[in-house]
């Protein structure tokens, strides 16, 4: 577990991030995985926006977006299982995690009406950018299997 004040995540979530390089990476192909560094505006924190493809079940994706190297201010589980929160109750994909004092990214609530159609990852992504507030979004291009 992470000893992360929750004031201190929901600031940072709430912060506006920036590309942190001009560089153009590719949406990864089956079983791939891409890490794309971020900046706050005034350059003084760093965010990482990861981007994970599983390699068996094309409609599985991950993105997520981190603080500080390890904090997961939020993740987006698309594909993938129903999610059991600590207090027992389930919850079915796709799910959207968030941090939580005490439970880092362990609770999982129904995906917002903001994702307008999980099955189209592109979509999921850039929507999952702008409810990050990632205002200046990184050069992504399509992989194959977009």
């Amino acid at each position: 577990m992470i000893d992360f004040p929750q004031e201190d995540a929901d600031f940072l979530f709430a912060m506006e991030k920036y590309r942190a390089d001009e560089n153009t990476y590719r949406f990864p192909d089956l079983g791939g995985c891409v890490r794309i560094p971020l900046k706050s505006k005034d350059l003084r924190e760093d965010f990482i926006l990861d981007i994970h493809r599983m390699s068996v079940q094309l409609k599985k994706n991950t993105f997520q977006n981190r603080a500080r190297t390890n904090v997961i201010l939020a993740r987006i589980d698309i594909g993938g299982p129903l999610h059991r929160n600590p207090d027992g109750e389930e919850i079915p994909c796709p799910h959207i995690h968030l941090y939580k004092e005490g439970f880092d990214d362990k609770w999982a609530y129904p995906l917002p009406e903001v994702f307008s159609n999980p099955a189209d990852c592109w979509k999921t992504l850039e929507e999952f950018m702008k409810f990050c507030n990632i205002t200046q979004i990184p050069h992504i291009e399509k992989g194959l299997f977009v």
